[in-house]
């Protein structure tokens, strides 16, 4: 589990297929002295485990499933990709809870400044829209951000300069391809819901059955 508050921006170095997955070699300073192999670590959202550690970054695997479903496949020798260590009882929530386990991908389709921030905007599979609410949270590559606007099948965060420069936001282009995970609360609640209805619907059988 994670925050989406992005700990520092690694950097690809090396990339190896391993049949439809792959392993990634990531650079990294300032998280290097919190990870050990087998921990949780996210990368553009993506949970991954650590497999190994050398003297200036990480090795990690992606799966199969992992591929198809994100934009690690997307990846190239060079990229920079967001990375946060897994949430611990000590580590402040400032963000929202994450899993790591990302729903879909999207796409960007505009960006517009502001005299402060950067507004993004990206369309989605409206499949999805269930779990979108105006002010709502979101993690995009793993950054945690507020839905400033919801349209069908688009929506739009406003970026601050902080988490511009410390992301990789700041290398966005449109047409870019990002992860996204939509809150997990939505979900269970859906869950809740469609197991509540299916209860009803079987009791309102047996009544009329009977009657």
């Amino acid at each position: 589990m994670f925050t989406g508050l992005i700990e520092e921006i690694g950097k690809i170095e090396h990339l190896k297929k391993i049949g439809s997955g792959i392993e990634l070699t990531i650079t990294c300073q300032k998280i290097l002295n919190k990870i050990n192999i087998d921990d949780s670590i996210a990368v553009n959202g993506t949970c991954l485990t650590v497999t190994k550690i050398n003297h200036n970054g990480f090795i990690a695997q992606a799966v199969d499933e992992t591929i198809r479903k994100t934009t690690l496949k997307n990846l190239r020798m060079g990229d920079e990709v967001n990375l946060e260590t897994a949430l611990t009882l000590q580590k402040m929530l400032g963000g929202h809870l994450v899993l790591g386990h990302i729903d879909s991908v999207g796409r960007l389709v505009d960006i517009r400044k502001e005299d402060l921030g950067v507004l993004f905007s990206f369309q989605f599979d409206t499949q999805y829209s269930k779990y979108l609410v105006e002010v709502g949270s979101i993690a995009i590559d793993g950054v945690s951000l507020t839905l400033a606007k919801l349209d069908i099948g688009k929506f739009t965060v406003s970026v601050i300069p902080h988490t511009l420069q410390n992301t990789i936001f700041h290398n966005y282009k449109l047409g870019q391809e990002v992860n996204l995970e939509f809150d997990i609360i939505g979900k269970y609640v859906e869950r809740i819901l469609t197991e509540r209805n299916q209860k009803q619907n079987s009791l309102q059988e047996i009544i009329e059955k009977f009657w």
